[in-house]
């Protein structure tokens, strides 16, 4: 019998394909309380530090505005502070609440009162509050620059947080149109904007501009960036970038992750499995995932089925890879291109109970019956249509073989 294709190799590798390993980018990172009432108590001491006024943070804004509290405004603005210095949230939200609600207030007053209500909020992990308090401060226009555009700018990296990659955009656009700021950290919350849209060539520009003007960019903006080109397509730049990147650091097992996911998604999957089997021999391999990039990689490459299985027996014997079901299916796969279909029908033997539907059963048959098995290959056939397949009349010819 001709040997028949069971699936597409390819199409299993890129399922389980490699992906960029690199973090949120935006300043307002999700915290736990406890984070969050060490950096309130951290703000409060250093406020109390400093008695001198703050320096301009964005001296190329053209926006000009008196901020400063009014006689009675000044004195609910005293009390509410007082609150939240004794760590009094839910009252000093009340407080400023009221402030923002008394027109006869000035600007400042209520936007005062605004942001530091969006603080409040956000400590208490209320962000759908804190955005709305943050967009109140914005509105009432009554801040000096540095606290009106750092709550344009909190509220840029909320919106980012929460997944409105268009809203973010939109008000980071208006920031940087009014602000002029070149600031690397601000314009990397920009390029991962970009990037969430998918518009890569705005995001890449952004990105790469924010790394070449700092002289200490942080890995995670050099990922993104990684990532972005990887995405656009332009496997070159990402592969130069991540080679660059890995090189500097050769201990750092996150680099060369990101390198060889740069090579697989660039098709240079000899590279990429160099890259992963080094680490695999220094025992860096720890994640199911990694020793799942690993075998993918090497079922993308022709003739490279013993690899995979080796990396496969390798990870299940060290408990790391989880014996599941795509563990399997790959496992049998890689054996019935090398030609060893005994191991083949063993591996399918443990994937087709665990797989959501009656495919790895046919495939089961199918090799029984290519190997003259047919009392065994109508029995995975019966299986198969129990669970459900794609194509039925199949299962049905393997059914229909004459013998018991």
């Amino acid at each position: 019998m001709n040997k028949f294709s069971l699936r597409n190799r390819s199409i299993l590798a890129a399922a389980i394909g490699a992906v960029l390993v690199f973090g949120a980018v935006s300043q307002v990172n999700a915290q736990s309380a406890q984070q969050r009432a060490e950096e309130r108590r951290a703000r409060q001491a250093e406020g109390k530090q400093k008695s001198a006024k703050p320096a301009e943070e964005y001296p190329q804004a053209t926006r000009q505005v008196e901020a400063k509290a009014s006689s009675k405004g000044g004195q609910k603005l005293q009390k509410m502070m007082g609150l939240y210095d004794d760590d009094k949230g839910t009252e000093a939200r009340a407080a400023a609440d009221e402030i923002i609600a008394t027109e006869t207030f000035n600007a400042y007053d209520r936007a005062f009162a605004a942001q530091m209500a969006a603080q409040i909020a956000y400590d208490a992990d209320d962000t759908a509050a804190a955005k709305n308090y943050l967009r109140k401060a914005i509105e009432l226009n009554g801040l000096d620059n540095n606290g009106h555009y750092g709550a344009m700018y909190m509220l840029a990296q909320l919106q980012l947080q929460d997944e409105q990659y268009a809203e973010s955009l939109k008000t980071l656009d208006t920031f940087f149109n009014e602000t002029k700021s070149t600031k690397p950290e601000q314009l990397v919350v920009k390029g991962n904007a970009l990037y969430r849209l998918e518009r890569y060539p705005e995001a890449a520009t952004v990105l790469k501009q924010a790394i070449d003007s700092s002289p200490t960019p942080k890995p995670e903006w050099q990922q993104l960036l990684m990532a972005t080109y990887a995405e656009s397509g332009n496997a070159g730049e990402a592969a130069k970038m991540a080679e660059a990147v890995a090189a500097k650091n050769p201990n750092d097992k996150r680099a060369q992750l990101n390198l060889a996911a740069v090579y697989q998604q660039g098709e240079m999957y000899d590279k990429s499995a160099a890259v992963l089997e080094k680490l695999r021999a220094s025992g860096q391999l720890t994640e199911d995932k990694e020793y799942r990039q690993l075998y993918a990689t090497y079922l993308n490459m022709d003739g490279k089925e013993k690899e995979a299985i080796a990396v496969i027996n390798d990870g299940i014997q060290k408990g790391v890879l989880k014996p599941d079901y795509q563990t399997y299916l790959a496992q049998a796969q890689a054996y019935y291109f090398s030609d060893q279909a005994g191991p083949a029908i063993d591996a399918y033997k443990k994937a087709a109970p665990l797989a959501p539907d009656g495919e790895a059963y046919l495939n089961l048959a199918r090799v029984l019956w290519q190997e003259d098995r047919i009392p065994e290959a109508k029995e995975a056939a019966k299986q198969a249509v129990a669970k459900g397949v794609k194509k039925p009349d199949d299962a049905k010819k393997i059914l229909a073989l004459p013998g018991k």
